[in-house]
C-alpha cells in the first residue's frame, strides 16, 4: 500500500508530527480526513500521573502497523491514504503519544479507516507502556484500559444470570 505511512518515533529525537500526518493524507479527491492523536494525561486509574514511556520492537510494530493499514484498506476500500505513528521513549504530560490519520473521499470511510487503525495498534501491536507516578512509584500498564473496561463492564452486565444452559 504505497498510500500508507507508518513509523515510530524516537522521542529524544522528535516529537510526533500531526501537520505532517494531515499533509500525507490530505489529497485532492478526499473530502474525509479524521485525525486521532493520543495524549499522555495525567491521571489514570485513580493515580496521578507525571509521565510515561513506551517500548517497543521497532521491526514488528512497524509490520503490525503496515498489515493495519491492509486491513483498513480492505475494509473501507480505495482510495485511502493512512498514517500510523507512535511515540517511543519518556514522554510528559500532554505530549502525542500516538498519531493516526486517514484521508478518503467521504468523512464516514475517513472516520472507519482511523477508528479500525487506532484500535488495532492500541489492542494488537507490541508497545509496552510504564507509567510514573507522583509519589515516585512506575508501574508497567497491564493491558489495554478500554479492554480492562470493557471486561468490568460485561461482569457487571451478565451478573446474576447463568451462561452455556
Amino acid at each position: 500500500m504505497t498510500d500508507l505511512h507508518v513509523a515510530v518515533v524516537e522521542r529524544r529525537v522528535a516529537a510526533l508530527d500531526a501537520a505532517a500526518a494531515l499533509d500525507f493524507v490530505g489529497d485532492p479527491r478526499f473530502g474525509g480526513i479524521a485525525v486521532f492523536i493520543g495524549r499522555v494525561r495525567d491521571h489514570n486509574l485513580g493515580r496521578v500521573v507525571t509521565g510515561i514511556s513506551y517500548d517497543l520492537f521497532e521491526p514488528l510494530a512497524l509490520r503490525m502497523f503496515r498489515a493495519i493499514g491492509e486491513r483498513a484498506q480492505a475494509e473501507v476500500g480505495a482510495p485511502l491514504k493512512l498514517w500510523i505513528a507512535h511515540a517511543r521513549g519518556e514522554l510528559a504530560i500532554g505530549d502525542p503519544a500516538v498519531v493516526v490519520a486517514a484521508g478518503t473521499p467521504h468523512r464516514d470511510e475517513a472516520f472507519r479507516a482511523c477508528r479500525l487503525a487506532i484500535e488495532a495498534v492500541k489492542h494488537e501491536a507490541p508497545i509496552w507502556k510504564q507509567e510514573h507516578y507522583v509519589d515516585g512509584h512506575s508501574a508497567w500498564s497491564e493491558g489495554c484500559s478500554l479492554c480492562e473496561q470493557q471486561r468490568e463492564a460485561e461482569r457487571h452486565e451478565h451478573a446474576g444470570h447463568a451462561h452455556g444452559r
